[in-house]
């Protein structure tokens, strides 16, 4: 059986999808107004604190964990899809550094026990977001 004990990761969340731009256009509706919708959310990159796990080597030769972005808004004010969220399975009793500064971030201490590691890009507002009955 393989055994590390540590290893050196990039972690990256999603970024927010873009709201859209997008005005309304059929035959009885003249003046139609704004109808953009809004971007989706970036995923988080997520640690998890497993009991059945008593290693790091499954995550020896991955570099990179990145997580997925939000998609773009679309027309007819329909939003765009979420991130997906990347989970991360450490063994409990892993401390977890920040590699630049050698500060301690958080100690994985019980079983189940989640830490958002980084955070996805909140998506951006269509032009629908901002109409208004007074204009």
């Amino acid at each position: 059986m393989q055994f590390a004990d540590s290893c050196s990761l990039l972690i990256k969340a999603g970024n927010g999808g873009n709201g859209i731009v997008a005005w309304r256009r059929e035959a009885h509706y003249p003046e139609g107004g704004p109808y953009g919708g809004e971007g989706g959310k970036g995923g988080d990159v997520i640690i998890v604190g497993d009991e059945d796990i008593n290693s790091l080597f499954h995550l020896r030769y991955q570099k990179k964990i990145i997580a997925d972005n939000g998609q773009n808004g679309q027309n007819k004010q329909m939003a765009g899809r979420n991130g997906e969220d990347k989970y991360i399975k450490v063994p409990v009793g892993t401390q977890i550094f920040n590699k630049n500064t050698g500060e301690l971030i958080i100690d994985i201490l019980k079983n189940g026990q989640e830490f958002v590691i980084a955070r996805g890009g909140i998506g951006g507002h269509g032009n629908a977001f901002f109409k208004s009955s007074l204009l």
